[in-house]
């Protein structure tokens, strides 16, 4: 791989190569806060403009090209544009008639059986429309079948961007409180005191603490809501599941598994078929809609019941105008989009291709490829970095300690990561600085090792400026 050892600094040179996204951020900044639809896409000293994509492939719109490892933030397991999906989706739209019925229909049911089928926490499916909206839905399931008002999470997980966990996402150390005893911290103005109060933060992967608290807070608390796989890199110890599944059983507390990053990812049955543990309740998006939006509520059937509409009020039904409410009414769930059925064929297509003979085993072998590669890189240059992650999902993180929760994240060499991203990013390697790594079917030998060949020059580049 012969590219040039640039000696200036990276960003400076992304901002060289890419004037025509400098322009169009400019000018969306007129018309979008920001200039993004989303926080999230945002990064300095602006986010780089895509205008095409295909397979494994991104192409800035200066005609850069990228090797796509974002792939919508793990979304697009077949990569850009899968030839199935897009079949799929044509399909359902051309034979169909329409868009969208917008009453039930046959692929509701269809993808809900295949779902309950992969899923061991999962009898019965509500679909949304993000894994926000799930996460939302499954706290207010927890809350309604239990009849308490708070939740608990663990610090450095995110599950959405409303203000019930929108809580202890990244907090500032100093204001976090003690390690076993987090703290509760708003991430976002808005996230008021109440919220505060009624979400309790706890240590993830230290499980005596964890079931302090628990225990402590047993009578108020309706579910603890976990990422098993913290953003999706940092595993869980198995050991540590497996007891949080057996106190919240002992304490009436629903435990309800976000997989919107692990599901399809870890395996093909999400984390809890890895861990081999039954959630009460279990949240998924990303990897399922195929690159479309969607988000999907399972679990329990005695406690998913509780949202059906057959003989109870409805908010949004006239005719109950004149019926009191009781604590045993329907739980409000609705939304024009839930179950599209050019998502669900998407989704279908999707898992399909995935379930197909070597499909998903290839996708974890490029995974193993590009992390052993990655790691011998690092060791060749004797910088203390390592690959964390499970399945075809995965972080890069630069420290000589283990890192096990979010705290020890934080302690590592965030600045020297955030480096050599933008030096990747100038070597045609993408993903957002910081972000962690998806893999897809369209990565092949050929883009694993360019990557490999990148982490290489881009740690020559570092070494020569004197960086390490």
């Amino acid at each position: 791989m012969a590219i040039e050892v640039l000696e200036i600094d990276p960003k400076e040179a992304l901002i060289r190569k890419t004037p025509g996204s400098k322009r169009f951020f400019e000018e969306a900044q007129q018309v979008m806060p920001g200039g993004v639809t989303a926080n999230i896409k945002y990064f300095d000293p602006y986010p780089i403009i895509m205008g095409e994509a295909n397979g494994s492939r991104l192409r800035d719109i200066d005609g850069n090209p990228y090797i796509d490892y974002l792939l919508c933030y793990g979304a697009l397991m077949l990569g850009h544009g899968h030839f199935r999906i897009t079949n799929a989706v044509l399909k359902q739209m051309m034979n169909k008639g329409t868009t969208i019925f917008g009453t039930p229909h046959e692929l509701e049911v269809e993808m809900a059986k295949k779902l309950i089928h992969l899923y061991r926490g999962i009898e019965q499916v509500r679909y949304t429309n993000s894994g926000t909206e799930a996460t939302l839905l499954a706290v207010r399931l927890a809350c309604a079948y239990t009849g308490k008002d708070k939740i608990a999470k663990f610090e450095g997980h995110y599950h959405g961007g409303y203000e019930q966990v929108l809580v202890s996402v990244n907090p500032p150390l100093d204001l976090a409180g003690e390690e076993e005893e987090p703290q509760s911290i708003p991430e976002s103005a808005g996230v008021t005191d109440y919220h505060l109060q009624h979400t309790i933060s706890l240590p993830f992967n230290q499980l005596e603490a964890t079931e302090k608290i628990l225990r402590k807070n047993a009578d108020e608390l309706a579910a603890v809501i976990i990422e098993p796989v913290q953003g999706g890199f940092i595993p869980a110890k198995k050991e540590f599941l497996a007891g949080l599944r057996k106190i919240t059983d002992e304490l009436n507390i629903v435990l309800i598994f976000d997989e919107v990053k692990t599901g399809f990812r870890v395996a093909l049955g999400g984390a809890q078929e890895h861990y081999q543990i039954k959630p009460d309740l279990t949240t998924l998006g990303k990897v399922l809609g195929g690159g479309f939006p969607i988000g999907v509520v399972g679990g329990k059937k005695e406690i998913m019941e509780i949202s059906s509409p057959q003989g109870k009020r409805d908010a949004l039904d006239i005719s109950s105008a004149n019926v009191k409410p009781s604590k045993s009414d329907v739980l409000f769930h609705s939304g024009t989009y839930n179950g599209h059925p050019s998502i669900l064929a998407a989704g279908l297509a999707t898992i399909e291709v995935l379930e197909e003979t070597d499909s998903y085993q290839q996708i974890i072998l490029a995974t193993e490829r590009l992390k052993n590669g990655i790691n011998d890189v690092f060791n060749a240059y004797r910088v203390p970095g390592k690959t964390i992650g499970l399945g075809s999902i995965f972080n890069v993180v630069i420290t000589d300690h283990p890192v096990q929760n979010y705290r020890d994240m934080v302690k590592s060499q965030i600045g020297l990561r955030k480096e050599l991203d933008y030096e990747l990013l100038n070597l045609g390697i993408y993903t957002k600085p910081l972000n962690r790594y998806s893999v897809s079917l369209s990565h092949t030998e050929k883009e694993i090792q360019y990557t490999i060949d990148a982490y290489d020059m881009a740690l020559k580049r570092m070494k020569r400026r004197g960086i390490f």
